[in-house]
């Protein structure tokens, strides 16, 4: 793949309704605060298809589920999130933890969570890798391991270790990579750097002691305040690999700088590991790739690190708004490889952008599709019925067909869950539809998680599968009454 991807099409889709004719929608429901003993406000609700079932990760516990019945796998309800690592005897890892990330490993048929913990001053990151497809097998177990993070974290001029922030986690050929974020404890946990690994995929997938993770930090030393935060490591779809030697890719927004209010460009970063010479290992980056003209959604050129403008219903009353998460693309960025006549590579990724007209209006969803040959597309996704669209996830099948899934709330529209499709390849509009219709607000909070998850199922390379959060009950005061669903549908040109 060239070092500069090649972005085309800027097109904004105006969404006129809802559609759902030709698209049948199957829902259930997730994990569920009530099924969870101390439940938090911030639950990040993410999740990937498998073979054999669904799993999700909601604030600090997992579960499986029958992808047909929606039955739970552990009959006891959600497991906390440590579990694979008390398992296996590996106190560093336990204890509950957000920022998490489950993945289906789609070339291996594996099951995936990463995740960071702390304690004593010590952070550490964690990752889980099944030794089988099946949730349900007699003989499924977790191979686990950790990578102490201090060292690689770095400390800031007052000799604190920086702390590490939303980390995530790709599948590729030869590793699975983490991004983290490093913030400053002493400047109001400001973000300064990032952290790129790379973890011995090939050994981990076989429950043997993997080689020692190769990390970078960048920059080195943190200098300031970092607009280029928050990587998302490519993460494959489809069972189409990467042709070997491909380098893992990553990419992130460039936020504006000091004083502005837009940008014009987000960033692509290069990883070669070498596991057999580590110093031959390279990491490379930002590389500018020019996207067009952007404001970053719920942006405040007076406060830049406050994305919180999403309105409810009962925002009027209580002054409570959501956070749109719009200084950084979500996960993930989904990579496809097509072969035939017309083969090509896709990396797909997505962000909430302002549509409004003024600051803190109106937000909408922004796609980024990258090619290494021919023409990539970016386009927005919004409607003229005064509604923010955010938080969105992003895949594409295996005929090219886009869907992201995302949050909708407005001044008359309570937290709802919603999706828009087109085809990349053919470049068609957008359709928006309905994935479930919330019935209430989160009063008490701004935090509505800070991602989602959309992934592709692996045995028909169709169905699109979606997690996101909602409320039947107004969450206030001290209550925590937050739930999640888990959505499917497939296009039907997708065969």
């Amino acid at each position: 793949m060239r070092h500069s991807l090649i972005v085309g099409l800027i097109v904004s889709f105006l969404l006129a309704g809802l559609c759902t004719a030709q698209v049948t929608v199957n829902t259930f429901e997730g994990i569920d605060a009530s099924q969870i003993t101390s439940a938090g406000l911030g639950i990040d609700p993410n999740g990937a298809v498998g073979t054999k079932q669904y799993m999700e990760w909601a604030d600090v516990s997992y579960q499986g589920f029958n992808k047909t019945t929606g039955a739970w796998v552990y009959a006891s309800g959600p497991v906390p999130g440590d579990t694979p690592w008390r398992t296996n005897n590996m106190p560093d890892c336990y204890g509950p933890s957000g920022n998490v990330q489950l993945n289906f490993d789609h070339i291996a048929s594996r099951w995936v969570i990463g995740r960071r913990q702390s304690g004593s001053g010590a952070y550490f990151y964690c990752i889980a890798v099944s030794n089988t497809d099946d949730l349900s097998a007699s003989n499924f177990a977790w191979y686990t391991y950790e990578l102490p993070l201090n060292s690689v974290l770095g400390t800031n001029s007052h000799g604190h270790v920086f702390y590490p922030d939303y980390p995530k986690i790709g599948t590729w050929i030869d590793g699975y990579y983490v991004t983290i974020d490093l913030e400053d404890p002493d400047n109001g946990f400001a973000e300064v750097g990032v952290v790129a690994c790379a973890f011995d995929r090939t050994t981990m997938l076989t429950g043997g002691t993997m080689r020692k993770p190769q990390c970078f930090r960048y920059p080195n030393p943190p200098n300031g305040i970092f607009r280029a935060h928050s990587l998302e490591p490519a993460d494959i779809d489809g069972l189409i690999a990467p042709q070997l030697g491909t380098p893992e890719y990553f990419a992130s927004l460039q936020n504006p700088a000091q004083g502005q209010s837009t940008a014009n460009n987000m960033n692509e970063w290069v990883f070669k590991v070498n596991w057999a010479t580590p110093t031959n290992s390279t990491f490379t980056g930002p590389i500018s790739v020019g996207v067009g003209t952007y404001t970053q959604g719920c942006f405040n050129i007076n406060n830049v690190t406050n994305t919180v403008c999403v309105p409810e219903p009962s925002s009027s009353v209580t002054h409570n708004y959501i956070d749109s998460v719009g200084d950084r693309l979500m996960q993930r960025l989904a990579y496809r490889r097509y072969t035939g006549a017309n083969a090509y590579q896709s990396w797909l990724v997505s962000t909430t952008v302002q549509v409004g007209s003024t600051p803190l209006s109106q937000t909408g969803v922004r796609f980024y599709e990258l090619r290494d040959k021919g023409t990539g597309n970016v386009g927005t996704i919004t409607a003229n019925d005064s509604n923010y669209r955010f938080m969105p996830s992003i895949a594409q099948d295996k005929v090219g067909n886009m869907a992201v899934g995302y949050s909708v709330s407005g001044t008359s529209t309570h937290p709802s869950i919603a999706a828009s499709y087109l085809n990349l390849q053919q470049r068609t509009a957008a359709t928006e539809i309905d994935l479930w219709n919330g019935t209430a607000d989160e009063e008490n909070a701004f935090t509505w998680g800070v991602y989602t998850s959309m992934t592709v199922d692996p045995v028909d390379d169709c169905t699109f599968w979606y997690v996101n959060e909602y409320f039947d009950t107004n969450q206030v005061g001290s209550a925590v009454d937050w739930q999640t669903r888990i959505a499917n549908f497939k296009l039907p040109n997708c065969h």
